[in-house]
């Protein structure tokens, strides 16, 4: 099984590294991830400039650009066969509800999944990588079901809480909550007394309930949410008041 791993953390975050051990063990994996953080990058390409590409002395490549360059600069550029799969994370704090829009590491699942490839992301629940290895053995665990139900390709949105693996309850599938909007910027002041702002924090929670990813990973559980890429609004189609011309 050949596996293409990557995250928005950066390639030296001790998130990735624990998943290409975990997956090393059974997977001929590359390793294609950003050179620094790259949290919050979304989908975003690099096209105003060159991008390069360096390996580290454990064999993992980094790349100055963002998630989505590193996924694609590994499928045309430096992988010579297509992977099985597409592995992001693991993410240092969750990526649930909103959080999937801006998601560097959604995003680089999202890239691999346009390949159509089967991708999954992968995050903790809580920041600061409390019970890490925990967190990659579930992963592993994951990746080698194999969602064989589903349909090919396959974008899966995993949150992981930080828990030992004998306190996770089980799995369950879910559906993105919600959040409220999000809190307003910080606003301060540079040493020569210029504005400078900085974004505010997510929103609270809105939606929640039974079913959500919010609810799953409150009550223990993993929460494994299917996700798409197609944003059209079919049921505003018929609504639209636009007469051919």
């Amino acid at each position: 099984m050949k596996i293409l791993i990557s995250n928005d953390d950066g390639y030296l975050a001790p998130g990735i590294v624990a998943l290409a051990d975990a997956l090393g063990k059974f997977a001929d994996i590359t390793v294609v991830a950003p050179d620094s953080n790259r949290s919050g990058a979304s989908n975003a390409l690099t096209l105003d400039r060159p991008l390069s590409v360096q390996r580290a002395a454990n064999g993992f490549y980094f790349v100055n650009g963002t998630p989505s360059d590193c996924v694609h600069i590994a499928l045309t550029a430096i992988m010579r066969e297509k992977p099985d799969l597409v592995v992001s994370g693991i993410n240092q704090g969750q990526n649930m509800g909103d959080d999937t829009l801006y998601s560097g590491t959604v995003a680089a699942a999202t890239e691999g999944y346009l390949f159509g490839i089967p991708s999954i992301a992968f995050s903790q629940v809580d920041k600061a990588w409390a019970h890490l290895d925990a967190a990659a053995e579930k992963a592993a665990e994951l990746v080698r079901h194999g969602f064989h139900e589903l349909p090919r390709p396959y974008l899966l949105n995993v949150n992981i809480p930080n828990l030992p693996g004998a306190s996770i309850q089980g799995i369950r599938k879910t559906r993105l909550g919600k959040r409220h909007s999000s809190e307003p910027v910080i606003q301060m002041k540079d040493p020569h007394g210029r504005d400078i702002f900085w974004i505010g924090p997510p929103g609270a929670v809105r939606d929640g309930g039974a079913g959500t990813d919010f609810d799953a990973v409150a009550n223990r559980y993993i929460s494994v949410t299917p996700l798409q890429v197609d944003l059209t609004n079919a049921s505003q189609l018929e609504m639209l008041g636009i007469k051919m011309i």
